[in-house]
């Protein structure tokens, strides 16, 4: 009887941790995980317009701070007009959102970060709160091959050169 208790435990214990594994996917690099974000769907549209897609799928690591669908719709209308006709301008801003680190949240101290783009992003931790400049982090800590994504609340734009 015991032997066929244990069996029965560990076989269900192997489809539970198969099941698991199954729901979760594996990572990938930062492209394809900023585009299995359904939140991140405006952000992602426009690394494919800026043409960096190739650029956060190979290089790493990287720290992505990807504002949400909900942080563009808080942003002009003619200001998103006016990145789409200027693609040098729209990777600009992309690239102001990127880190050349991969830093989890909990590695996130109060400092400034370079971005990709040249500029400086003001970064700081309260206990479980992050801040990228004045946008708070939703969430936290997307694994992906080459980096982390984190989801802000608000689009950031690089200072005027």
């Amino acid at each position: 009887m015991i032997p066929t208790l244990m069996t029965r435990l560990i076989t269900t214990a192997a489809v539970l941790a198969l099941a698991a594994c199954a729901s979760t996917p594996a990572p990938a690099p930062l492209a394809d995980t900023l585009q299995r974000q359904p939140q991140l769907s405006t952000f992602n549209r426009l690394v494919d317009q800026a043409g960096l897609k190739e650029e956060l799928r190979a290089n790493g690591p990287l720290t992505v701070f990807a504002p949400s669908d909900e942080a563009f719709k808080a942003v002009p209308a003619k200001t998103l007009d006016a990145l789409a006709a200027n693609p040098a301008q729209l990777k600009e801003v992309i690239k102001f959102h990127v880190v050349a680190a991969r830093l989890s949240s909990a590695e996130v101290k109060t400092a400034s970060q370079k971005t990709l783009q040249g500029g400086s992003l003001g970064l700081a931790r309260a206990g479980d709160f992050v801040t990228v400049e004045e946008a708070m982090v939703q969430q936290a800590d997307i694994p992906a091959t080459n980096g982390v994504v984190h989801v802000i609340d608000r689009v950031l734009m690089p200072p005027k050169k």
